[in-house]
C-alpha cells in the first residue's frame, strides 16, 4: 500500500540546507494500522506532508498504491489524492455552516456523485461512527468527540485506500480518546482500511499493531505491538 524507499528531505534556511529526514525506509501493507511516533521536532509532520504528497523529498521514492507520488504533475496528484486518500485531523477541520451529512458528503461533491447516493454513503458512515442521530446538527451544536467522529467519517466517505490521521486525539480528554481509537481499530479491522496514525502520545501509539519511531529525523524503531489491549472489551 504504502512504500519508502531512502528517504531524505531538506529546508533551506538562507544559503544552509538543514536536513530534517534522513534515510527513512519502510512499508505498510493493505489493511494495516501503524503509529508514526515521534516528538515536537522528530520530523514527522514533514514525513505526513510528503506522504500525503503536500511536498516533494529531497531524495527518496514515496510509492501509494503503486503510484509513484513524487513523480506526478500537480494536478494528477490532486486527483490521486482525492480519490485514494483520506485525512483525519486534530482540530476536526469542519464546515460550521454545514450540516454533519454535508461535511460528510462534501468529499462526493468534488468527485460529481449524485446528491442520491452521496446522502445514502453519508448517513451509513454515520451509523457506522455510532452517531445517526446527529446527520442534521451543525458542528457548533456537536463535542469534540462527536465532531471528530463526523471527520472519521468524512475521510471513509470517498473508500480510500489509506487514511492519514494527524494527531486525532489531540483535542479529546482521555475517555474520549480511548473512544476514538477504539472507533479507528474498529474500522480499521471491519473495513481493511489502511490506517497511518500520526501522534507524540506513546499511550495511543501503542493501542495500533505496530509503532514507526521517529527520533532527530531518523527511523530509529519499528516495532509489532500486538494489538489493541485495553480496547479488547469495546
Amino acid at each position: 500500500m504504502l512504500r519508502i524507499t531512502q528517504l531524505s528531505h531538506s529546508f533551506m534556511n538562507g544559503s544552509e540546507q538543514t536536513p530534517v529526514l534522513q534515510g527513512i525506509d519502510f512499508h505498510v501493507a493493505q489493511g494495516e494500522m501503524v503509529a508514526l511516533l515521534g516528538s515536537s521536532g522528530s520530523g514527522k509532520s514533514t514525513l505526513l506532508n510528503l506522504m500525503a504528497g503536500l511536498m516533494k523529498p529531497t531524495e527518496g521514492e514515496i510509492i501509494i498504491a503503486g503510484q509513484p507520488i513524487q513523480r506526478m504533475s500537480e494536478n494528477a496528484l490532486a486527483l490521486f489524492r482525492r480519490k485514494s486518500i483520506g485525512f483525519i485531523f486534530q482540530s476536526y477541520e469542519l464546515i460550521s455552516h454545514l450540516t454533519v451529512c454535508e461535511n460528510i458528503e462534501l468529499p462526493l461533491v468534488f468527485q460529481g456523485i449524485s446528491p442520491k447516493e452521496r446522502r445514502k454513503r453519508a448517513q451509513a458512515l454515520l451509523a457506522k461512527v455510532g452517531i445517526p442521530e446527529k446527520a442534521d446538527l451543525f458542528p457548533s451544536q456537536l463535542s469534540g468527540g462527536q465532531q471528530q467522529r463526523v471527520s472519521i467519517a468524512r475521510s471513509l466517505v470517498t473508500e480510500p485506500a489509506l487514511i492519514f490521521a494527524d494527531e486525532p486525539t489531540g483535542n479529546l480528554d482521555t475517555k474520549t480518546e480511548k473512544e476514538i481509537i477504539d472507533l479507528l481499530i474498529d474500522l480499521n479491522e471491519s473495513m481493511r482500511t489502511t490506517f497511518i496514525i500520526v501522534t507524540h502520545e506513546h499511550e495511543v501509539a501503542m493501542r495500533t499493531k505496530r509503532i514507526i519511531h521517529l527520533r532527530d529525523g531518523r527511523l530509529v524503531d519499528d516495532t509489532l505491538t500486538g494489538g489493541r489491549a485495553e480496547g479488547d472489551a469495546s
